[in-house]
């Protein structure tokens, strides 16, 4: 199919929808599948790596969809004035891979990560004080025990906040477009996993993995302290900035098989 002119209301309005109705469709789909392996088809088999073992407060998940569409919006039109700036020359998204040597692939990949994980990490702890975390950041939180759904269930301010970072990083730096669709990808993913409230990494002695890049214990402890963990794909600024928990490393080895208790906090 082909994308529309956004230079013309008509084009722009029929992109944000093309949009609004593949990012609502990814959100109900990916977040109603990791529900349903992880919390009905395979429960038995996954139910000991829940962190959490209270119930879901009534509504919360009708909450977090009706929120997460609105995100969705935002996403939209955010993704349509980018189309715009792209179809007017001004990102640097590139279409043959041989534009730049190929080693620049995984490299662009990795910038663009570590850049959102910087932007994000500040961001974050801006959106927690006390004032700003009032109007802006305590939708999120209502959901004190996260789920699937609650991994795009921000209010509009936030949701447009984390939407621009691409679109300013693309007037700068060069990707191309397939490692672009990859890290939008890795970024709904990402989100699904650490707010899933079962730990998916590898716990005890091989923690290592789970240390480094952010899964659903390490984001559990920032739903119910609020005050730590506020890294997006990995813990290394919580641990430069001394904001990471001081008792995530040691949960990490409350599935082990060498584990004897399996510890709530």
């Amino acid at each position: 199919m082909a994308i529309p002119d956004t230079n013309t209301l008509a084009g722009f309005t029929w992109c944000t929808l093309i949009f609004f109705v593949f990012i609502c469709s990814r959100y109900f789909l990916v977040s109603g599948i990791f529900y349903g392996i992880f919390y009905y088809w395979f429960r038995e088999r996954w139910g000991k790596y829940k962190i959490n073992l209270q119930a879901y407060k009534k509504g919360q998940f009708k909450k977090e969809m009706y929120w997460s569409t609105i995100a969705a919006l935002i996403f939209a039109i955010t993704g349509a004035l980018s189309v715009g700036l792209w179809q007017n020359g001004y990102l640097k998204i590139y279409i043959a891979p041989s534009l730049f040597p190929y080693w620049y692939l995984p490299v662009s990949l990795i910038i663009y990560m570590l850049l959102q994980e910087t932007y994000y990490y500040w961001l974050h702890r801006w959106m927690h004080i006390p004032k700003v975390f009032k109007i802006i950041h305590k939708i999120h939180h209502d959901s004190k025990i996260s789920s699937p759904f609650t991994a795009f269930s921000f209010h509009p301010i936030e949701a447009l906040l984390q939407a621009i970072f691409l679109p300013l990083v693309l007037l700068i730096i060069p990707i191309q477009l397939y490692v672009l669709i990859l890290l939008l990808t890795l970024m709904s993913l990402s989100s699904v996993i650490n707010h899933l409230d079962i730990e998916l990494y590898p716990s005890g002695h091989k923690a290592f993995f789970a240390k480094w890049v952010i899964g659903a214990t390490h984001h559990s402890l920032h739903h119910k302290y609020y005050k730590y963990n506020y890294g997006l794909y990995f813990t290394f600024w919580d641990v430069l900035k001394k904001t990471e928990s001081p008792y995530f490393r040691q949960l990490l080895n409350r599935f082990s098989k060498h584990s004897e208790e399996k510890t709530q906090y």
